[in-house]
């Protein structure tokens, strides 16, 4: 298997197909990158050389009881960009994945990025607080932690529901779907899960303002995970060169659930020529391929 070994000694697995310019992925919790298959494959097919890893303490990486956190992972990020010699890269980052790809510009830098995506991602701040009403209350993540600790399995089971807002009533979520969650996750370790839980609670708004590179914001007004007013709405009204899709009645899985109409804008965006920052957008209906 493909492994990179960190400054640190931990041996991450990454997955590498084809040739031309890089996309590079960063999944989401408690996911690992086989997440990113259906657009891996979708943008190999169009000529695109496609990258993901399993952050470490997660599917095949190894599980160190040490750097489970958004440095860490951010300097995981630059040790693979560096090793793979990537330029012109396009970094997509998924929820937890988000904050990993906006801590490594505000750790590292754009030299090596052309573009960025955020794909229901919590930047800038995911935690509630007086200055952040719209977001996720401490109580909410106390309950994901304990979950990580105690019937894991289960609780993988379970979180499926608001992840892909399989609890609506006109929800097409099917159980292969959530089975895929519950799998992935279980791969993972515990207190790699465990610990993640932190990064939700920082304030990714100082990485979000170093993003200079043109950048997508994709959010789902029916995200149950990270709100769209305190994740995708506000991010975009940090970061400069910004366009913002809200995707109606879309959750927080949507790389999974609707993956034509996130390929769509992503190949779209990917191949469009640097522009002006433009206003939010509603996609509705998937977008034509």
């Amino acid at each position: 298997m493909p492994m990179l070994t960190t400054r640190d000694g931990t041996q991450i697995y990454y997955r590498d197909w084809g040739k031309g310019q890089p996309v590079l992925f960063s999944h989401g919790w408690p996911l690992t990158g086989d997440a990113w298959e259906n657009q891996m494959m979708f943008l190999r097919a169009h000529g695109y050389r496609v990258i993901a890893h399993d952050r470490r303490g997660n599917g095949r990486s190894d599980q160190p009881d040490f750097g489970n956190d958004v440095d860490s992972w951010a300097d995981d990020l630059a040790d693979l960009i560096a090793e793979l010699d990537l330029e012109d890269v396009v970094l997509v980052g998924h929820s937890t994945g988000g904050g990993e790809v906006a801590r490594y510009i505000g750790r590292h830098g754009t030299g090596r990025v052309a573009k960025v995506v955020l794909l229901d991602s919590m930047v800038p701040r995911m935690l509630q607080a007086p200055d952040n009403p719209a977001g996720v209350p401490i109580e909410a993540i106390d309950q994901i932690r304990a979950g990580t600790v105690g019937s894991r399995s289960q609780f993988f089971k379970d979180v499926t529901a608001p992840f892909f807002s399989a609890n609506r009533e006109e929800s097409k979520v099917t159980q292969g779907m959530r089975d895929l969650f519950w799998f992935q996750g279980l791969q993972g370790g515990a207190l790699a899960q465990y610990e993640t839980s932190f990064s939700w609670q920082l304030d990714y708004t100082e990485d979000a303002k170093r993003i200079d590179v043109p950048t997508l914001v994709i959010h789902g007004d029916d995200d149950q995970i990270v709100p769209i007013d305190a994740g995708g709405r506000a991010a975009a009204k940090i970061i400069a060169d910004v366009r913002l899709i809200v995707y109606s009645g879309g959750n927080h899985g949507i790389a999974i659930t609707d993956p034509d109409r996130v390929n769509a804008d992503l190949l779209a965006f990917i191949q469009e020529q640097p522009a002006s920052a433009s206003p939010e957008t509603s996609a509705a209906e998937p977008t034509p391929a």
